[in-house]
């Protein structure tokens, strides 16, 4: 049976993944062993979905074993060695400011483990496409250099500008920029997987996500955008805002929007490929916009309080450019706006709320 071996399983992409691609007839063979707990504490644990997924799906198969650990990497990819068609690698430390307090730990899960993985996948599964989930943030503060516009509620580039009308493509440098180390080890998994394709032919992708969101994130204040907002509206908790006014723009994308991007790539890889992907001119927000639009939709005020600093290496403006991935895979569409994403984490923490679980 073609199987599709996902990293962070438990997670939101990682979930999404499992059970699109149960859906399309693989044995998916999951790798997570909620490292998210130990990052943000317990309200952020992956063991609900882990639970949750071996529950429904007798096509799944977990593994509670360490992406960083060879030798647990080397028992489970020969066990499964060429039927493996897709490795997903959606694992990761995810937070600018956790990766300050432990620097060896967050390089060793996002490049470290990242090297272990491509090897593996060498080693046992050769043809098989190996996709990245890496992160706008390998840019570092460049897009700061933008001639950016304070505008009421958000931060604009004039419409002049060659990135105005789609956002940010891959023409921007990785280099000469505070990318915080979070950045940097995102960044070397991001030229590793890059290399593993253009040196040996190995069909990988490199997607650099936006903020990636829906219903199944568990978000905490050092990581989930939106989750996180959503869940500090709806139950009154307190919420900070980091710096530039509140003003600072990304874009979102759905899960599902990503992982069915992912499988559009494992359809007709690519060797080394690059691409920004995210929500684009489509689907974006600014902080206040955020605020505002989770107020509404909770009817209900947002505690929130405003810090003047903002956190290392953040962006002001942020929105991918996707027009080389729509260009290369024109049958993709996103299928959600952002009040859509919204109403669906709002929807899902509410029944999560009546359940206990939240």
């Amino acid at each position: 049976m073609s199987v599709v071996l996902i990293t962070g399983s438990c997670g939101l992409i990682g979930s999404e993944a499992v059970q699109f691609f149960i859906g399309k007839g693989y044995l998916v063979v999951g790798i997570d062993n909620d490292m998210r707990s130990r990052f943000f504490g317990k309200e952020a644990s992956t063991e609900a979905n882990r639970k949750r997924l071996q529950n429904e799906f007798s096509s799944y198969v977990h593994c509670n074993e360490d992406i960083r650990d060879e030798i647990q990497m080397d028992r489970i990819f020969c066990e499964y060695g060429r039927d493996i068609k897709l490795v997903l690698h959606t694992a990761a430390q995810p937070s600018h400011d956790w990766a300050a307090r432990d620097p060896l730990t967050d390089f060793g899960i996002n490049a470290t483990a990242t090297m272990v993985l491509l090897e593996k996948t060498r080693k046992y599964a050769p043809e098989a496409v190996f996709i990245f989930t890496s992160t706008n943030k390998v840019y570092g503060d460049k897009p700061n250099e933008l001639p950016l516009i304070e505008m009421d509620t958000r931060y604009e580039l004039p419409m002049d500008h060659i990135f105005s009308a789609r956002g940010i493509d891959e023409s921007m440098s990785l280099d000469q920029s505070t990318h915080s180390l979070f950045g940097v080890s995102k960044a070397a998994a991001d030229l590793m997987v890059q290399e593993y394709g253009r040196y040996f032919g190995m069909k990988t992708g490199v997607f650099r996500g936006g903020c990636l969101t829906g219903p199944g994130h568990a978000g905490a204040e050092l990581h989930g955008f939106l989750s996180y907002l959503m869940r500090c509206t709806l139950l009154k908790k307190p919420y900070k805002v980091f710096g530039y006014g509140g003003k600072q723009v990304r874009d979102n994308i759905h899960s599902l929007d990503l992982v069915e991007a992912f499988f559009e790539f494992m359809k007709n890889p690519r060797c080394g490929e690059v691409y920004n992907i995210g929500g684009s001119r489509q689907i974006n927000c600014s902080m206040l916009e955020a605020i505002s639009l989770c107020e509404e939709l909770c009817d209900s005020r947002l505690n929130w309080d405003y810090q003047e600093a903002n956190r290392v290496g953040d962006h002001i403006w942020y929105i991918s450019d996707t027009s080389k991935f729509e260009g290369h895979f024109p049958s993709w569409k996103r299928q959600y706006a952002l009040r859509d994403i919204l109403i669906q984490i709002r929807d899902e923490m509410l029944k999560r709320t009546k359940s206990g679980d939240v």
